[in-house]
C-alpha cells in the first residue's frame, strides 16, 4: 500500500460518518487526497466521526443513499476519481426489526451509487464493501472461498449479497469496456477504537465499563474473523488504488485474518478484559428465542494475500491493545484526533 499514490486524487466516500467511513476518511486525508463524504447523520451519540475532527479536512455531504437525485448531483459537482461505498444499515439484529428499510438502502443504495458511476466517465476505481456474511453459510470448519454461493441468511446479510449481485451485473452490464475498474471487498468482523454501535461487542464492552458493570455476552460460542478496523482499512486502498492504474486486479475479494484471530466472541471478550484490567469479567447472557446469527464464519483469504502479497499486520492481542487504549484515552478526556494519527502511523510502520 502506498498511501502517496492518494495525494490530489478526487476520493468519494459513502458512509463516512460511521465507523469505519471516519477511519477511511482520516487515512485519505492524511494521504493528501481530495476527500468528499456521502451519508446520513453519525448513527450514534457519542460517534467517532465528531470526536475525531475529520469533518474540517473533507467535504461532508449529509443525505440519504437512497436519494439518487442528490447523489447524482453529488458526483457530478465533485468528479471523483476513486470511489469507497461504505453506506448501508449494517447491523444483523436491526434487518430484523427494519427489513424493508434494511433493503432500501443496501440494495438500492448499491443501484443509485452504480447508476452514477455508470453516468460519470471521470471514475476510474470503485470498491463496493460488502461483509463475510454474504455468503450461504454452512457451518463449516474452512473458510468461504470467493466463487461460493452468495446467500445471505437474515435481511442485513442477504440484502449484502443482492448488493453484491447488483455490482456484478453493473460489471458485466456496463463496465466491461469501459476505464471504470470496479472489486468488491467481503471484510470480516473488525474492532478498533471508536465504535459505538448497539449490538456490537466491543462498543457493549466499554458501555459495560464505563457503567462499572460486568459484560454481558450473547453469544459467547460463535466463531467470527475479528481484525483491526486498520486492516480492511488498508485493504480496500490497496485494491482501489491497485485496480485504478490496471484494470486486472478488478474482482471480488475476500478480506480476513489469519486462522489464529478466527475466535470466539468470548475468548476475545477474555481478551478485552485482560488488556481493560480493573477487575473487568463478563457473564454469559445467551438469549432463548433470539433471532438467528451464525455460529460458524471464516472466510479463506488467499486470493487477496496471492494477488496483492497481503499479510495481516496486527494479530488479536495487539488489536485489543489498540483497541482498549483508544477508549481509555477516550474516557479520559484526551486528544482523539491525536490518538488516531499515532494509531495510524504506527499500523504503517508496523
Amino acid at each position: 500500500m502506498d498511501l502517496s499514490f492518494y495525494c490530489g486524487k478526487r476520493v468519494l466516500v459513502t458512509g463516512h460518518t460511521g465507523f469505519k467511513g471516519t477511519w477511511l476518511c482520516k487515512m485519505l486525508v492524511n494521504a493528501g487526497a481530495t476527500v468528499t463524504g456521502y451519508s446520513l447523520e453519525p448513527p450514534t451519540s457519542p460517534n467517532l466521526f465528531d470526536i475525531s475532527g475529520v469533518e474540517a479536512e473533507m467535504t461532508s455531504v449529509i443525505a440519504d443513499v437512497r436519494d439518487f437525485d442528490r447523489l447524482k448531483s453529488v458526483f457530478h459537482e465533485f468528479q471523483p476519481e476513486i470511489v469507497f461505498h461504505l453506506a448501508a444499515q449494517p447491523i444483523v439484529r436491526e434487518s430484523y426489526k427494519n427489513p424493508r428499510y434494511t433493503y432500501e438502502t443496501n440494495v438500492m443504495g448499491t443501484v443509485n451509487l452504480m447508476e452514477c458511476v455508470r453516468l460519470n466517465s471521470c471514475v476510474k476505481s470503485v470498491l463496493n464493501v460488502t461483509t463475510d456474511k454474504v455468503y450461504k453459510n454452512n457451518e463449516w470448519c474452512w473458510g468461504y472461498r470467493e466463487d461460493e454461493p452468495l446467500d445471505g441468511f437474515d435481511p442485513y446479510s442477504n440484502s449484502k449479497s443482492c448488493s453484491e449481485l447488483v455490482t456484478h451485473s453493473y460489471i458485466n452490464s456496463f463496465f466491461a469496456d469501459t476505464d471504470a475498474a470496479v472489486s468488491t471487498a467481503r471484510a470480516g468482523n473488525v474492532i478498533g477504537g471508536g465504535d459505538f454501535a448497539s449490538d456490537r461487542i466491543i462498543p457493549d464492552c466499554v458501555r459495560a465499563m464505563k457503567a462499572q458493570e460486568k459484560i454481558g455476552v450473547r453469544n459467547p460460542y460463535s466463531t467470527r474473523p475479528y481484525q483491526h478496523v486498520l486492516e480492511p482499512l488498508s485493504v480496500y486502498l490497496t485494491i482501489a488504488q491497485k485496480q485504478f492504474g490496471d484494470k486486472r486486479y478488478a474482482g471480488f475479494y475476500n478480506v480476513g485474518p489469519d486462522e489464529c484471530d478466527c475466535v470466539t466472541t468470548g475468548s476475545l471478550v477474555e481478551l478485552f478484559c485482560k488488556h481493560w484490567g480493573d477487575g473487568a469479567q463478563w457473564i454469559n447472557q445467551a438469549e432463548k428465542n433470539a433471532p438467528h446469527e451464525a455460529d460458524f464464519l471464516k472466510l479463506d483469504c488467499s486470493k487477496i494475500k496471492s494477488v496483492f502479497g497481503w499479510r495481516p499486520r496486527w494479530h488479536m492481542d495487539e488489536c485489543m491493545k489498540y483497541t482498549v487504549r483508544f477508549y481509555k484515552a477516550w474516557l479520559a478526556g484526551e486528544n482523539i484526533p491525536a490518538e488516531m494519527e499515532k494509531e495510524i502511523k504506527d499500523f504503517l510502520e508496523e
